[in-house]
């Protein structure tokens, strides 16, 4: 069935959609899909995603229609009138339609951020330190970020993971606001630092690149399965200062070292990341908001003993609830008196600087990238 759909982009986008639920989300029913058909041209494959994703941001839209072709032709046409014109949309069904309704009692619901959410996301890369501008002008489709040098939002349409610069390690994709996480951290030269929910590993590339590759590096997860992802992508970037260990987040840590810098990029509901992964807006419930806040809180107390004094301590979700976020930094702030709030640098926003605060909020329409949330800590010197 599915060979018969080579070139019919909106039947296989269909049949993604008809394999996504709770349990399966749309990007790993889209990966099953996609393997089952050979000499897929990378450009449908694309196309495919983006109307698997228009599906899920029209989503509400789309009741009345029967059967899923019809939505997804439905969708397609909202999306194009709301891109070419955003005013095509009513800011009353916005907030109607946009988010779930729990949204409001946990969050500020602005205007501006359900603008976002229907727009479609950008593509950013993290360059070498220092090859911001050089890489630029390499992929030419590329324009360097006013607020962080090495962050380049990708406007072409070339297969970024088959150029030679990517096989040679001198770019990650990576969003912008995650990289701000890492400029954050500011980690020094010779440096002990620890990324404690490292994922597969794009913040602790990003740290090991600001150390130079000096110092040592300690990267923790739960899953051993993106330990080894993490592994290879540092093999490709040449990031030799890092150690990966296995870390159930529990009050045992892994080791008992005692570092200059922690980050603690927690689980969380993903609010953040909503435009991009709009099908998260009607599988993710407010219980999942209280139970990973209640996660992050022990995180970082359970982290709290592992940052030496004069050390720092970072914390950063990808999301915009209260209970995840100000919420998370009141209780730290109230059981941790050896700790006090750390001063960030000055940080440049779409047409705003931000600057002396201790704790910040990302949002989408900020700087075209993803919503997040970050707060840092200074251990008090003996």
């Amino acid at each position: 069935m599915l060979r018969d759909m080579i070139h019919d982009v909106q039947a296989i986008a269909a049949e993604v959609i008809r394999k996504t639920g709770k349990d399966k989300p749309a990007d790993a029913a889209l990966r099953e899909v996609l393997k089952q058909i050979k000499d897929l041209a990378p450009f449908d494959a694309t196309e495919i995603a983006k109307t698997v994703f228009i599906y899920y941001r029209w989503h509400v839209w789309l009741r009345e229609e029967r059967g899923v072709e019809a939505k997804m032709r439905l969708a397609i046409r909202l999306n194009q009138r709301f891109q070419a014109n955003s005013a095509s949309v009513p800011l009353a069904e916005l907030r109607t339609n946009a988010v779930p309704g729990w949204t409001a009692a946990e969050m500020d619901v602005t205007d501006e951020w359900l603008l976002s959410l229907q727009r479609e996301p950008k593509l950013w890369l993290r360059a070498k330190r220092g090859k911001g501008e050089a890489l630029a002008k390499t992929l030419f489709a590329a324009d360097v970020s006013p607020s962080l040098p090495e962050a380049l939002l990708y406007r072409g349409e070339e297969d970024l993971f088959k150029t030679p610069e990517f096989h040679a390690g001198e770019f990650e994709i990576q969003d912008i606001a995650s990289q701000i996480v890492g400029s954050l951290c500011a980690p020094q030269l010779g440096e002990t630092w620890w990324d404690t929910c490292a994922g597969e590993g794009g913040k602790t590339l990003h740290l090991s690149d600001l150390m130079q590759n000096k110092g040592l590096l300690w990267a923790s997860d739960r899953a051993e399965w993106r330990l080894q992802k993490l592994k290879r992508r540092t093999g490709r970037a040449k990031a030799f200062n890092y150690r990966s260990v296995f870390w159930d987040g529990g009050a045992k840590l892994p080791t008992k070292t005692k570092f200059d810098g922690v980050l603690v990029d927690a689980p969380c509901s993903g609010i953040g990341t909503w435009q991009r992964n709009p099908q998260a807006r009607w599988t993710t419930t407010v219980d999942d908001v209280r139970e990973l806040s209640m996660i992050q809180r022990k995180l970082l107390a359970n982290v709290a003993p592992s940052v030496k004094p004069g050390g720092k301590l970072i914390f950063s979700v990808c999301t915009l609830s209260r209970a995840e976020t100000t919420e998370v930094v009141e209780v730290f702030n109230s059981s941790q008196p050896d700790f006090e709030p750390l001063i960030f640098p000055e940080i440049k926003l779409n047409g705003r600087t931000v600057a002396g605060v201790s704790s910040l909020t990302l949002w989408p329409q900020d700087l075209d990238g993803n919503g997040m949330f970050i707060a840092g800590w200074q251990r008090k010197k003996a």
